[in-house]
């Protein structure tokens, strides 16, 4: 029941057709946070967002990240997290979408896709960087 809730919610945000999510290039971080992320992670950042409860896994509180890694903001491994270079095996199947290769296929998986989907990425990165606490 858990996983069918939440592939439903996946499909929902990722096989939306691209002419209805409108470009992601004129995303900002705030914007990309709210399609992709919030969902799971909730509004806020809190891990706290309505499919939160279906999943078999906790949801991290991403305004703690700069706390739990010691005063400093990891950004290359929230980067490698976000885009699927950084799994955990430990933690069994990864949860989380590969957002690196999703937004890459979004955008029509070639070079410049590639380039593209690295600079959603990075807004990403720096919104979640602007809501430590």
């Amino acid at each position: 029941m858990r996983a069918a809730a939440f592939l439903a919610v996946l499909l929902a945000v990722v096989g939306a057709p691209a002419a209805q999510a409108g470009p992601y290039a004129d995303y900002s971080g705030r914007e990309l946070y709210t399609r992709f992320c919030a969902s799971c992670h909730g509004k806020a950042g809190f891990g706290d967002g309505p499919v939160a409860p279906s999943l078999q896994v906790l949801v991290p509180d991403l305004t703690r990240i700069y706390r739990r890694s010691g005063a400093t903001f990891p950004e290359e491994r929230v980067r490698r997290v976000i885009d699927g270079r950084h799994a955990m095996p430990a933690h069994g199947s990864r949860y989380m979408p590969v957002w690196g290769h999703e937004f890459w296929t979004e955008q029509g998986a070639s070079t410049a896709a590639d380039a593209e989907a690295k600079r959603l990425v990075d807004r990403l990165v720096e919104y979640l960087r602007s809501i430590q606490q």
